[in-house]
């Protein structure tokens, strides 16, 4: 499961009620929850975040909290 898959369980997302509200298909919404080579994209992390009532740039650094600068 990925970052998203997992902060989505946490906060107990429908997800069907976030495809209707965003345009997202619920297709891509479990590719995105699930498969970790398919890539994020800002919109619809943005659209996603909206859905849910939550701050875009609180769920951003929540979801990528793991990625480091390397040095």
């Amino acid at each position: 499961m990925t970052s998203l898959g997992l902060y989505l369980t946490r906060k107990s997302v429908n997800r069907a009620m976030v495809s209707r509200r965003t345009g997202i298909s619920q297709a891509r919404l479990s590719q995105l929850s699930s498969n970790e080579s398919t890539k994020l994209r800002a919109d619809e992390l943005y659209l996603i975040a909206l859905a849910i009532d939550i701050d875009p740039g609180e769920m951003f650094k929540e979801i990528f909290k793991d990625l480091k600068l390397e040095l």
